[in-house]
C-alpha cells in the first residue's frame, strides 16, 4: 500500500487524469443498466401467483392488461377509437362490446355478464381491455400506453399495471437529476458550514460524485436494477461515504506536522485511512448485505448495489481524494473560514452531571417505542406509492367507484374440467362477498356451444393452450385484510374442482408479498444486528459494549420508525426493512467513534468521568457533521420526490440520522460512563492496551467512520 500510496501522492494529475477518464465506461454502463419499475417481479418463482403471472403472460397474453374507461360515448366512436388503438405498435388485441355482439342491440338487452363487464352502474361510461404483445415492462408496451395516451380525450381515462408503471418511470426519470442536484447542494451548504474551507466541500463531493458514477456504471454487470435502487442509491452513498473522505482530509492535516512535504504526510494519511476505513466501512456494508438475504429479491438489487457502492466509495477516497486534494490544496487553504459548528463543552457537561436521568430516559424509551414501531400501518399497493392526482390513480379511483373494480383476480383452471363442475365454480364465487362479476368462458357463450363457433377475441382471451381464465372483480382494494381473505376462500374453492390451478393478479401478489415481507424484515433485522454485533465484539474484544451499541442505535430506529405510528402515517411495506438495515449500518460508526475515543481516553491513565468527557468533547462535532449531511442529501429527495416510497425511505433516513447522532450524544454517552465497571469486567483491554499493540498504538484525531 505505501507504494501505491507514494505514486498517488507524487502523481497526482496522472491519477486525476485516469479517475476521470473511468468515468467514460461508467456512464455508458449507467446508460445501458435497464431500469424495472415492476415490484412485484421480484417475488420468488416458487409461489402460485408468480407462477399464474406466467401463464397468464405467455398463454393468455393477459399479463400486462389495461383498462381503459371511456365516459359519454357514442358506440360508433367507441368503435373508432379502439380500432386506432388496435392498430398501434405493441398492441395485440383492444376487446369491447363489439367483438361479442352487435353494438346496435341495446345494453338493457345483452347478457348480463357482458353488461357488468363492459359498463358501469349508471351505464355512461364503459370499459375497454387493452392487451399487449409483451410484458408490461417492456419498452415496447411502454411505447404503446405513450401512444394509446396520444389519441385519447378529456373523456378517456386508463389504468392498470403496465400504466402504473409508465407514470412511475416517467416521474423517477424527470425528478430525479433534480432532486439529486438539490440534495448535492444542500450536502454542499451543510458542509460548507461545517468545515473550515469554502472549497474543500466541492473537492469532497467531486470525489464522491466519482464513486457514484462508478458504482450506478457498474451495475450493468447485474443486466438491470430497481427503480427505487436507481433513485435513492446515489443520495444514500453520498451519505455513508462522506465521512470517509473527511477523516482522510483531517488525517491529511495532522500528518502535514509531522512532515515537511505535503507529499510525504498524504503518503502516510493514505496508509493510515486505509488501514482505518477498510474495518470501519464494514458495519456499514454488513447492514447493506443483510438485505441481500431477502425472499423478495428486491432487497438483493438493494444490498448488493449499495454495498458495492460503500467499496467504491472507500477505493475513491483512497486513491482518487487525495490527487484532488494535492490539487486543489493551494485553493483549500486560500478560502479558509472557522467552522459554524458550536461547541458541545457545555452540553456534554451538563449531560454527564445528569446522567443519572439520562439513562433512566434511555431505559424507560425502550419498550414504549419498540411496541409502537411495531404496530406502524404498511402499504403494498402500487398505486399508493404515487399522488391521486397522477393519471393512473385518477383512472384508477375511476374504475372503482363507476365500475366497483377495485381488485381483479384471473383463475386459471385446467380445460378438461367439466363444463358443468366450473359452472357450480363459478356460482360459488359469485356468491362470496366483495365479489362483483365472476367471468368466465360459459359466461358468454353457455355449455352447449362448439368452441368453432365462438369469436376469437373471445377464446383468445379466456380458452387457450389446455388453459381457461376466469376473471373476479372484486370490492375490495389489494393488500387489505379483506382482500387477502377473499383470496383464502378463492383457493378453498377452486382448489375442490381443480387441485393444480392457479390463482393470480395483483390481489394474489401482493397477499404473497405481504407474507414474504414480514418473513424478511425479521431475517434482515437479525442478521443486520447479529452481524454488526459480531464485528463489534471483535473490534473491542468485548461482550458489553457491542450490546450496548447496538441497542442504543436500534433504539434510535425504534423512535424513528415509531413517529409514524404516533402521527397514524401509513408508511410503505420496504421502509421497515431497509431502515432498520440502513440506519444501524451507517450510524452505529457514530457509537463506534465515540466508544473508541473513550477507550483511549481511559487508557492514557485519566478516570472514567474525565475520559468520557473528552471522548463525547472530541467525537460529537463530527458525528454531528455526518449526521447533518446526510440529513441533507436525503432531506432534499424527502421535500422534492413525488414518488411516494421514495419520499417516505428518504425522509425516514433523514430523520434517523439525526435521531442517531441524539441517542449517542444524549443517551450513550452517560450510559458508557454508568456502566463503566461492567463494560470494563467484561472486555480485554479497556483500560490497558494489550502488548504486542503498545508499541505500533497511535491516538488519531478527525471523523472516523
Amino acid at each position: 500500500m505505501k507504494r501505491i500510496a507514494k505514486f498517488i501522492s507524487y502523481h497526482p494529475k496522472i491519477v486525476a487524469l485516469i479517475a476521470v477518464l473511468l468515468l467514460i465506461p461508467s456512464a455508458i454502463g449507467f446508460i445501458g443498466t435497464k431500469v424495472n419499475y415492476d415490484i412485484l417481479s421480484y417475488l420468488p418463482e416458487e409461489l402460485d401467483s408468480v407462477k399464474g403471472e406466467v401463464i397468464l403472460d405467455k398463454t393468455f397474453n393477459s399479463a400486462s392488461m389495461s383498462f381503459l374507461v371511456i365516459d359519454d360515448m357514442p358506440a360508433k366512436d367507441v368503435v373508432k377509437l379502439k380500432e386506432k388503438i388496435a392498430q398501434i405498435d405493441g398492441i395485440g388485441s383492444v376487446i369491447w362490446v363489439d367483438d361479442i355482439a352487435d353494438i346496435s342491440i341495446p345494453e338493457s338487452a345483452m347478457p348480463q355478464a357482458i353488461s357488468q363487464i363492459f359498463y358501469s352502474g349508471d351505464k355512461k361510461s364503459t370499459l375497454l381491455l387493452v392487451r399487449y404483445e409483451e410484458s408490461a415492462v417492456s419498452s415496447r408496451t411502454m411505447n404503446a400506453i405513450e401512444e394509446t395516451r396520444s389519441i385519447m380525450n378529456e373523456q378517456c381515462f386508463m389504468s392498470g399495471m403496465g400504466v402504473i408503471m409508465k407514470d412511475t418511470m416517467d416521474m423517477a426519470e424527470t425528478q430525479a437529476p433534480i432532486f439529486i442536484a438539490i440534495a448535492v447542494v444542500l450536502a454542499l451548504i451543510v458542509m460548507s458550514f461545517c468545515m473550515e474551507s469554502w472549497i474543500q466541500p466541492l473537492v469532497l463531493l467531486t470525489a464522491l460524485g466519482f464513486a457514484i458514477v462508478y458504482n450506478m456504471g457498474s451495475n450493468i454487470f447485474f443486466g438491470e436494477i430497481s427503480y427505487i435502487t436507481q433513485t435513492i442509491a446515489a443520495i444514500l452513498q453520498l451519505g455513508v461515504t462522506m465521512d470517509y473522505s473527511v477523516f482522510l482530509i483531517d488525517r491529511f492535516e495532522e500528518e502535514k506536522l509531522n512532515y515537511t512535504d505535503k507529499r510525504d504526510a498524504m503518503t502516510a494519511a493514505i496508509q493510515s485511512a486505509f488501514t482505518s476505513l477498510a474495518g470501519s466501512s464494514l458495519t456499514t456494508m454488513f447492514g447493506f448485505l443483510a438485505l441481500c438475504f431477502m425472499k423478495l429479491s428486491l432487497g438483493l438489487d438493494i444490498g448488493l448495489v449499495m454495498a458495492k457502492g460503500v467499496v467504491l466509495g472507500v477505493i475513491t477516497v483512497v486513491l482518487v481524494l487525495p490527487a484532488l486534494v494535492l490539487i486543489f490544496d493551494k485553493q483549500i487553504h486560500k478560502y479558509r473560514h472557522r467552522s459554524f459548528i458550536p461547541k458541545f463543552d457545555k452540553l456534554n457537561a451538563s449531560v454527564i452531571k445528569h446522567r443519572r436521568i439520562f439513562v433512566i430516559i434511555f431505559v424507560v424509551l425502550l419498550i414504549p417505542s419498540y411496541l409502537m414501531q411495531s404496530n406502524i400501518k404498511t402499504y403494498y399497493s402500487m398505486d399508493k406509492m404515487l399522488p391521486e392526482d397522477t393519471p393512473c390513480i385518477a383512472a384508477l379511483n375511476k374504475m372503482k367507484t363507476e365500475f366497483n373494480m377495485a381488485t381483479s383476480h384471473f383463475i386459471i383452471v385446467d380445460d378438461s374440467v367439466e363444463a358443468s363442475k366450473l359452472v357450480r365454480m363459478e356460482n360459488e364465487i359469485s356468491r362470496l362477498d366483495g365479489v362483483t362479476t365472476a367471468v368466465a368462458y360459459n359466461s358468454f357463450v353457455g355449455s352447449g356451444i362448439p368452441d368453432s363457433m365462438i369469436p376469437k377475441a373471445i377464446s383468445s382471451l379466456v380458452k387457450v393452450g389446455g388453459k381457461q381464465m376466469m376473471l373476479v372483480n372484486t370490492s375490495y382494494t389489494s393488500a387489505t385484510d379483506e382482500c387477502n381473505n377473499q383470496l383464502d376462500q378463492l383457493e378453498e374453492i377452486v382448489k375442490k374442482y381443480d387441485p393444480h390451478a392457479l390463482i393470480t393478479g395483483e390481489g394474489a401478489m401482493y397477499k404473497d408479498l405481504i407474507a414474504i415481507t414480514d418473513h424478511d424484515f425479521k431475517l434482515t433485522s437479525m442478521l443486520s444486528i447479529l452481524s454488526i454485533f459480531i464485528l463489534i465484539a471483535i473490534i473491542f474484544k468485548s461482550v458489553s459494549i457491542p450490546a450496548i451499541l447496538v441497542l442504543s442505535i436500534e433504539l434510535a430506529i425504534f423512535i424513528n420508525q415509531s413517529i409514524a405510528f404516533i402521527t397514524g402515517t401509513e408508511i410503505s411495506f420496504i421502509a421497515p426493512t431497509v431502515i432498520s438495515c440502513v440506519q444501524l449500518g451507517a450510524t452505529v460508526d457514530y457509537a463506534i467513534l465515540l466508544t473508541t475515543r473513550f477507550r483511549e481516553e481511559l487508557r492514557m491513565g485519566k478516570d472514567k468521568k474525565t475520559a468520557i468527557l473528552e471522548a463525547a468533547n472530541f467525537s460529537d462535532r463530527s458525528i454531528m457533521q455526518s449526521a447533518l449531511v446526510f440529513f441533507a442529501a436525503t432531506f432534499g429527495v424527502y421535500v422534492f420526490c413525488d414518488i411516494n416510497i421514495v419520499r417516505e425511505l428518504c425522509g425516514m433516513l433523514a430523520r434517523g440520522s439525526i435521531i442517531s447522532a441524539g441517542v449517542i450524544i444524549f443517551l450513550l454517552t452517560p450510559t458508557l460512563l454508568t456502566l463503566e465497571g461492567f463494560i470494563n469486567k467484561t472486555t480485554i483491554g479497556l483500560r490497558k492496551e494489550p502488548v504486542s499493540k503498545r508499541k505500533t498504538s497511535k491516538v488519531t484525531g478527525g471523523a472516523q467512520k
